[in-house]
């Protein structure tokens, strides 16, 4: 692989400085390069826009308002500089050659739009035991088709367009919907690509209060779906 095309990773973050430098090193120490990280705080309170910072100028950082995650991935992505898009959660962090092995399935297979990979979600090491019994951590990889797997390309995800905003949780699903429905070929990798981390903020009532959500994302796949059928029944 040889003169090797800019990778954006787009990282938001609310509220955690805990992990955050952990994500962004997962970040700097990949097998490819070049990359430009891209940090979004969405409207933190707490000391992660200095732990990102700290990390200047290997990464910019950027402000905004409490707007979600999905806006922050979408300014993210308006301020990218590459052809190649990726994510990746504050709290999460990557295995060292996961780009370069998603970048070498683009390479060599241009038609595919889309790489994942497989996730291992493990529980966070200050989480007692109490905690840990509570939150349930599959032992098995898992596929990931999460925005922390994917490699994009530019043009690709455009023709998708931005993640949803309105959605408390889910707007990755209903972006993969979206661009299933609109023929974006992806590929799973069988590698395990990143490593999600489970605590006491990222499950449980946000999870429950996301139930609507989904409803809703699910009616809207089927009502496009629904829709593209009727067209081409009119047409023949």
């Amino acid at each position: 692989m040889s003169n090797l095309p800019l990778v954006s990773v787009i990282i938001p973050v609310y509220n955690c400085d805990r992990y955050l430098a952990e994500a962004i090193e997962s970040v700097l120490n990949q097998t490819y390069k070049p990359i430009e990280i891209i940090i979004i705080d969405d409207g933190s309170t707490d000391k992660s826009a200095e732990v990102a910072k700290n990390f200047a100028p290997s990464v910019r950082y950027y402000y905004q308002p409490q707007s979600g995650a999905g806006a922050a991935r979408n300014h993210g992505v308006e301020l990218a500089e590459s052809s190649f898009f990726a994510f990746l959660d504050a709290d999460d962090f990557w295995v060292k050659d996961k780009l370069i092995k998603q970048m070498q399935v683009l390479q060599e297979e241009p038609e595919i739009d889309m790489v994942f990979g497989h996730i291992q979600q493990f529980h966070s090491p200050e989480l007692d035991e109490t905690v840990k019994n509570k939150i349930h951590c599959p032992p098995d990889l898992m596929a990931g088709y999460h925005p922390g797997t994917m490699l994009i390309k530019r043009e690709s995800f455009w023709r998708v367009g931005k993640f949803e905003t309105h959605l408390q949780m889910g707007e990755f699903i209903s972006w993969y919907s979206l661009a299933s429905d609109l023929g974006i070929k992806g590929k799973m990798l069988p590698d395990l690509l990143m490593w999600r981390r489970l605590h006491e903020t990222n499950l449980g009532i946000r999870q429950r209060q996301s139930r609507t959500d989904y409803v809703r994302m699910i009616k809207a796949s089927l009502d496009r779906r629904r829709a593209a059928n009727q067209n081409t029944e009119n047409q023949d």
